[in-house]
């Protein structure tokens, strides 16, 4: 029962991903063309543009702790919901002013929506799962927003470049994703977890218990993961300016621009799913440095040759390193906020947000380093720091104590179905039968308990006798 509900889940939320990027992809392709057509000028298209990534690093922590404390599913709703407001937005926007302020709405739907997604994968997924429920995720997401600028292309010159109404297509297709969850995502995935009520129970029969961590230490590892995640954004947004750089280095025409970018859908098509079983049930960390690899072969590729074919090879390099990145960061993500599940959401967005800067700030020195020292400054930078990335990969993942050298959570085997209560500093946590009735596991027999150990307290299942006769599950 728990792996179907699971796997509705995935594919509910793989296919709200794939919507919700075909129909930003439209309006992402749409504004800056709107606003040129606009007459605003071009440095405000830019700053317009990038505003919603500023306000997604402020407010990724802080939605993520809303998240958590209202539940990710309704976050992701809410999210939705008001981020279709956007496109309709557009449709009557004709000043710079009012461009900034949508895009600055736009930025913080994303900052709720996206560690409200990212909890509601890893809770999907489960463990044996996780790094392929990812990888099909951005898959899909990848190629959705391949086709929504396509989509977007093909309807400005069928309609003489009537904006308004592909803003009105955008906002359509908006509504998808919302029926998409509503329908297909269960309500028992991704409700709330307090302290007092959290019950926490072991998935599969071989997931071995994840190891508890003071504060301190989860700080750390949060992190260290989070710098780890700025590495890897940082290299991957150096090659963001691609597009540019093939026109103006290896003088390509846009039809070999576009050909190049068709190819790199596919080989993410193709290579996203295969790279997110290997994680799953191979070796994840091999697959997370992968990306580093990626980095320093594409470079040298484009830092040797120019050719059309050669660079389209390097560019499919390193869009399997992308492919190979999302599903076993995902897995890490995952794994690192189960530490604490009554805090995944904003764990996830904390760890995240380091990519996202990565991203931003990649872009900012990849056009700075084109400028001082053309082409060839920028490519050896990239080598250099995707060298220091992959050593910093190694030492997360070698001495985590979330993973093993396997990419498996340390610890020993215990029985199925266990539920765990978290203690506090005053025994008397109880968990009601209405509250286990809500847990989509069922409730343990007495002889499948754990004996206590260090991180888990010993737990006690009993009936009261009374008029009330609850089952309860208490902390001794």
């Amino acid at each position: 029962m728990k792996r179907q509900t699971g796997s509705r889940a995935i594919v509910a939320l793989t296919v709200e991903g794939f919507l919700s990027r075909l129909s930003f992809g439209l309006v992402n392709l749409a504004m800056p063309l709107y606003a040129l057509q606009l007459k605003i000028d071009i440095k405000v298209i830019g700053i317009i543009t990038s505003v919603n990534i500023v306000i997604q690093l402020v407010l990724k922590p802080i939605m993520g702790a809303v998240t958590d404390r209202i539940g990710a599913r309704r976050s992701l709703l809410w999210a939705i919901c008001l981020r279709s407001t956007v496109p309709l937005a557009f449709v009557v926007a004709t000043l710079p002013w009012q461009f900034f302020v949508i895009r600055l709405f736009y930025g913080f739907t994303q900052a709720w929506r996206d560690p409200a997604l990212n909890s509601l994968i890893a809770d999907a997924g489960g463990k044996k799962r996780v790094a392929t429920a990812f990888a099909w995720y951005h898959t899909a997401k990848n190629t959705a927003s391949s086709l929504g600028r396509a989509a977007a292309g093909v309807l400005l010159s069928v309609t003489a470049a009537n904006y308004p109404l592909v803003f009105a297509v955008g906002f359509a297709l908006s509504i998808l994703p919302l029926v998409a969850v509503l329908r297909g995502l269960p309500h028992r995935v991704g409700q709330t977890a307090t302290a007092t009520t959290m019950i926490v129970a072991a998935t599969e029969m071989d997931d071995p218990p994840v190891p508890s961590l003071d504060p301190r230490g989860m700080r750390r590892r949060v992190l260290g993961f989070s710098g780890l995640g700025f590495l890897f954004g940082l290299t991957a947004g150096m090659l963001g300016l691609f597009p540019v750089i093939a026109k103006q280095y290896f003088h390509m025409t846009p039809a070999e621009i576009g050909l190049v970018m068709l190819a790199s859908t596919a080989v993410i098509l193709v290579s996203g799913p295969l790279l997110g079983w290997l994680a799953d049930n191979v070796n994840r960390n091999v697959v997370l440095m992968v990306r580093a690899v990626a980095n320093t072969c594409s470079s040298l590729v484009f830092l040797v040759v120019h050719a059309p074919v050669l660079v389209g090879v390097g560019r499919a390099m390193d869009d399997v390193g992308k492919a190979a990145f999302r599903p076993a960061w995902g897995s890490i993500m995952a794994e690192v906020s189960a530490l604490d599940r009554s805090k995944r959401a904003r764990t996830m967005s904390l760890i995240d947000v380091g990519e996202d800067a990565g991203d931003a700030a990649g872009l900012i020195l990849a056009g700075w380093l084109l400028v001082m020292g053309g082409l060839p400054l920028m490519l050896i930078t990239r080598i250099g720091l995707a060298v220091v990335t992959e050593f910093a990969t190694f030492f997360m993942t070698h001495t985590s104590p979330v993973t093993s050298r396997s990419g498996s959570p340390r610890g020993s085997q215990r029985p199925s179905n266990v539920f765990t209560v978290e203690a506090e500093p005053w025994a008397g946590v109880v968990a009601t039968r209405r509250q286990l009735a809500r847990s989509p596991w069922p409730a343990p027999d007495a002889s499948d308990l754990p004996a206590p150990h260090l991180a888990q307290e010993s737990v006690d299942v009993g009936r009261v006798e009374g008029p009330s006769a609850a089952e309860t599950v208490s902390v001794s």
